[in-house]
Parts: C-alpha cells; sequence; structure tokens
C-alpha cells in the first residue's frame, strides 16, 4: 500500500478500531511514554487503535499516514484536546497551541514574525556570546551536567534576545521556573505540583511586565518579540488579556530553554559516534554555517530527490537532523476528533481524544530504512518531509500546528554543535549514558556529565 495514497478512498467495510484489551492504560504511558504507542500498533498490526487513557477513551496513532491523517484540520480539531494537567504547566491556558481556524491562523502570525531569518539568527548570536562567556565558569568546575549548565546560558540568552528584562540575580530563579515547565510536568506527582507552581509564577512576572509596558511605565525594545506580543491585537481590535499575552510570551521563552534536551542529545551522539566527532571537527564545520531555511521541510514528493553534494555546513546539519529525528523530545500530541468519518475501512468517532506518537512516526520502518541506527548521513540523500518527520509536529508551520520555532531550534543545536567540536574540549567520566526513556523529557540518566572543560584558542 503505497505511503501517498489520499486519506480517504474507497475501501473495506467499516468495522470497529482494534481495541487494546484491559482497563485504563495511563500508568502504562506514563511507564513507556515514548514507545507505548507504537509498541501497541505494532502488535496489533494497526496504524490506529483506541484505548482508554485517564478515564478516557482515546485513539492513538502513529506513522508517516496516521501522522497525514491527524493534521487534516477538516477531521481534527486542538481545541479541548489537550489534557487539563498539561495546559497547566507546559502550554498554559489560552495560548496558540489550544486554538483552530481563524483565530489559529492569526494567532500564529504572532510566532512566525518572531520566527523570521534574521531574528533566529540574532537569537542564535547571543546564545553563542552566553555560551562563550560561561565557559570561563565553567573550566573553574571539576563535573557538572551539561544539560543543567547550558540551561542559565539559554534563559540569558532568550529574554535579551526577547526584550525581556532580566537582571543577574533573577537569572537562577527564572531559569527554574522556564525550566519546571517541560522537565517537571510529568515528573511525577510533586514535579508536576511544582511545574504548576512555576507556571503561575512566571506568568505573574511577564503579566507584571505587559501591564507596565501597557500604561508607558517601562518601555520594551521597540523591535523586540515581548513588544509584539505585549502589543498585539485580536481582531475585534482588543488587546490579548494579560495573562493570555503571559501564555504566548511563555511560549517563546520556555522553548528556547528546553532545547538544552537536544544539546544534551547532540552531546551524546558525539561521545557514542566519535567517527562524527573526527568528520565534523576535520571538515572545520562543527556548527552554524547553515542559514535558517535550512530547516524547512520538503514535500513528499520532493523528499526523495537527492540535493547537492553536501559541504562541511551540510555535514552539521545532516548531524543534527539526525539527532532530532533518533532521539526522543516530545513524546505524542493530542486533538479531537472533528466529526465522524472513516478512514481505511476504520470509524472515527466526533469528539473522541486522539494522540499521535511522535516518536514511533519519526522511527517508521516504511518512512525511514533503519530507523534505530543512528545515521545523520541519510540526510544527505532526502530532505525533511512534513508527515515522517515530526520531531515538533508535523504538517505545515505557517498554516498548520508545526512547531514555528523549528528553525531556531536547528540553529541553536548547530551552534552546540559548533562549541562542543570546535570551541572547548572536555571529558566525559564514566557515568550513566542509557537514555532513560521512562523519563518526560527523555534524558540521558545523568543528563551528560563533563569534566576538565577548558576553552579552544
Amino acid at each position: 500500500m503505497s505511503l501517498h495514497e489520499p486519506l480517504l478512498h474507497p475501501g473495506p467495510p467499516v468495522i470497529a478500531l482494534p481495541q487494546l484489551e484491559g482497563g485504563d492504560h495511563t500508568l502504562a504511558l506514563l511507564a513507556d511514554p515514548y514507545r507505548f504507542i507504537g509498541r501497541h500498533c505494532d502488535a496489533l498490526g494497526s496504524e490506529v487503535f483506541e484505548t482508554r487513557l485517564m478515564l478516557q477513551p482515546t485513539l492513538c496513532l502513529s506513522g508517516l499516514r496516521a501522522a497525514r491523517l491527524f493534521y487534516d484540520p477538516e477531521h481534527f480539531q486542538r481545541e479541548g484536546a489537550a489534557p487539563e494537567p498539561l495546559r497547566s504547566t507546559l502550554f498554559g491556558h489560552g495560548g496558540v497551541q489550544t486554538l483552530d481556524g481563524e483565530a489559529h491562523r492569526l494567532r500564529k502570525a504572532l510566532f512566525l514574525q518572531t520566527a523570521a531569518p534574521d531574528r533566529v539568527g540574532r537569537l542564535a548570536q547571543r546564545v553563542r556570546h552566553e555560551w562563550e562567556q560561561a565557559l570561563r565558569g565553567w573550566s573553574q568546575q571539576r563535573r557538572f551536567s551539561l544539560y543543567r549548565a547550558v540551561q542559565p546560558v539559554l534563559t540569558r540568552a532568550v529574554c535579551h534576545w526577547a526584550g525581556v528584562p532580566l537582571q543577574d540575580h533573577d537569572v537562577a530563579l527564572r531559569c527554574r521556573q522556564l525550566v519546571a515547565l517541560f522537565d517537571g510536568a510529568g515528573s511525577g506527582v510533586l514535579g508536576h505540583l511544582q511545574a504548576r507552581l512555576a507556571r503561575g509564577r512566571a506568568e505573574a512576572w511577564l503579566g507584571r511586565m505587559i501591564e507596565a509596558a501597557r500604561a508607558g511605565a517601562i518601555k520594551l525594545p521597540a523591535d523586540s518579540p515581548a513588544a509584539a506580543v505585549t502589543q498585539y491585537r485580536e481582531a475585534d481590535g482588543r488587546w490579548l488579556p494579560v495573562r493570555v499575552a503571559a501564555v504566548e510570551l511563555l511560549n517563546l521563552l520556555r522553548p528556547v530553554v528546553a532545547v538544552s534536551v537536544y544539546i544534551a542529545f547532540v552531546a551524546h551522539a558525539l561521545h557514542t559516534h566519535p567517527e562524527w566527532r573526527r568528520r565534523l571537527a576535520d571538515a572545520g564545520h562543527g556548527g552554524s554555517t547553515a542559514h535558517p531555511g535550512a530547516a524547512h521541510l520538503a514535500s513528499e514528493r520532493d523528499a526523495a530527490s537527492p540535493p547537492e553534494r553536501p559541504s562541511g555546513s551540510a555535514s552539521a546539519l545532516s548531524f543534527v537532523q539526525e539527532v532530532r529525528r533518533h532521539y526522543p523530545f516530545f513524546p505524542v500530541i493530542a486533538a479531537r476528533v472533528r466529526h465522524d468519518f472513516e478512514w481505511n475501512g476504520l470509524r472515527f468517532p466526533a469528539g473522541r481524544r486522539a494522540l499521535l506518537d511522535l516518536y514511533g512516526t519519526n522511527h517508521d520502518a516504511r518512512a525511514w530504512g533503519d530507523p534505530g541506527q543512528f545515521r545523520p548521513e541519510r540526510w544527505q540523500q532526502r530532505a525533511p518531509g512534513r508527515f515522517d518527520f515530526v520531531p515538533q509536529g508535523g504538517g505545515d508551520a505557517a498554516m498548520g500546528h508545526r512547531c514555528p520555532g523549528e528553525d531556531a531550534t536547528v540553529q541553536l543545536m548547530l551552534v552546540a554543535l559548533q562549541m562542543l567540536v570546535r570551541r572547548m574540549r572536555y571529558e566525559l567520566p564514566p557515568q550513566r549514558l542509557q537514555v532513560a526513556m521512562d523519563r518526560l523529557p527523555a534524558l540521558p540518566r545523568d543528563g551528560v556529565l563533563i569534566e576538565r572543560v577548558r576553552p579552544m584558542a
């Protein structure tokens, strides 16, 4: 069966969705959040099955064809889809992720504006500057987690880039709050409660800034993302409510600090695949020389067309893209069935919550050769597709729900690659390097410990 056939087509008689036996499977999902859906899809021989999660009937989808269906706005919507625990920690209430249709398109334009190539370039430059500054302190430390160490670097950089005032004595506090939103939300009861508390305090911090800026008490940089969010008006001409504006500003700050997850995986991949460290160092391109648009996705029709012979910078980009494909980041994304419909002989009932398996789709054997192998060279024969490469969501970033910050993620990973390969020496002491797949977000168990850091000339 072709991966590129139409979504809806004549087929076999309509049958019930495959069911996962047993009661509620929430605990099983939390125990293995990245592999739960894919494992059961394989066992049931289906791209979709139904189970109960958080006491609700839930559809679980995995793979390229399922992703194409999931991102069809005629059949799925986001309103009312995200579970309340995620809205109160990771996403916030009233943010762009929960909107559909024209409201989503208009709000999304705000984020696309901040993701313009020149703005992404300025963010990458600021991260590089803050990393260079941090190297001085790192060289005085005996041993530390790279994952934790880069989080203040990213916090300083993104606040400066966004135009959010941040005093030196507040960096640690704001960093903890931003990290808690993605690192604590799924880490047990205590971590979840701490994430909720961090969400409230971070929204209050940014809300005070927004109110002061609107009242003229403070002046934000005119061309800054903070000013754009503060001054943004809805279709009716009204400003966003202060709390919603704070949510959207956090939706700019939080994802940048969350790139610390990918930076840990970049270091992990360099260590476990030393031939690529040598290759990148020998090429003289350990980092960002590709323009931000290098992360843009090809159509499925064009995905198999080989590009020109890659340069050293193309090798760096290939390495980064394979880190994003191979390693876990977000496990799933939620939507709801908009109306009753049929697909491939299966009936989808209106209102049913659905989860798309992002990790499993990035490892769909029907789309990826040897999906379990880390092979950056695969990117030198193909460009990423909109529905088989979904580490930060699928579809089109401009019109759909794919993350508009994807280019920024790639550029910051390229900066990290440059720093780790070309700008600093370090060693990895004995540690637990296996990836903890039962953790949200998944990470090497010790966060990639490094020691004996020293700058390179």
